[in-house]
């Protein structure tokens, strides 16, 4: 069972170091596991990973790799030296991209692959735009599944199409859910946006909160009141 401390991760969504670091020192003891993203990532470059890990803290890197199967299986072995516990690849990357990813990752047990699957800021037009005539949940499906049969641990999709994931494909997988804002939160570039009970009730195992909490007046409580939040719908669910 995963510990709703443990379900948060906080987006570090931001241009610097010192900034990142703010966050991470508001928030406290509130949240142990942040997102870097390519926003800081390209600002401050793999250091800003090591000052996290060295101070306690794990990481989610988000940086979304899609390219041919060496060059990806090359950044993925690169990232595992980091220490870092989880990082994206993107499942229309294909199954070989997949498992040269899922593969490379191997060298460090605790490091888990995650497959984006349709990002949360589009919806059934945007994929049409782009030549997907399938519904948005069969698209997510179809991808989740290519993604767990090449070795990744899980997924990254909306808490909406989760309970078809859920059904089509088990519970032995992680989820990950971008776009997650609590009640009366302002939805920003997301398409398709649910509340942390909404999203651990769906069948969620991790959800990623940026603005709401690094805006917020007290970081620490916003963050707290998240994990109380999901905690209470975890204790509703069994899980």
């Amino acid at each position: 069972m995963i510990q709703a401390q443990d379900r948060l991760i906080v987006a570090l969504d931001v241009s610097s170091a010192s900034e990142a670091r703010r966050i991470v020192q508001a928030v406290g003891e509130s949240a142990r596991l942040y997102k870097v993203g390519k926003q800081l990532f390209t600002a401050e470059g793999p250091q800003i990973v090591r000052d996290l890990i060295c101070a306690g803290r794990r990481v989610f890197l988000d940086l979304k790799y899609h390219d041919i199967p060496t060059t990806v299986a090359a950044a993925v072995g690169e990232a595992a030296k980091l220490g870092i516990s989880m990082l994206t690849v993107h499942a229309s990357g294909g199954e070989k991209m997949l498992k040269a990813a899922a593969e490379a990752a191997s060298v460090r047990r605790e490091l888990a692959v995650l497959a984006v699957t349709v990002l949360t800021s589009m919806d059934q037009h945007d994929l049409e735009q782009v030549g997907v005539s399938v519904p948005l949940r069969d698209q997510v499906c179809r991808l989740g599944a290519l993604a767990l049969k090449q070795g990744c641990a899980g997924v990254v999709s909306s808490a909406r199409e989760a309970p078809a994931l859920r059904q089509k494909l088990g519970n032995d997988f992680l989820i990950v859910t971008p776009g997650v804002r609590p009640a009366g939160a302002a939805k920003g570039d997301q398409a398709r946006v649910v509340t942390p009970s909404e999203a651990i009730a769906a069948g969620v195992t991790h959800i990623v909160v940026g603005r709401p909490i690094a805006n917020a007046p007290d970081p620490a409580k916003a963050a707290q009141d998240i994990v109380e939040e999901m905690t209470r719908e975890a204790v509703i669910q069994g899980h």
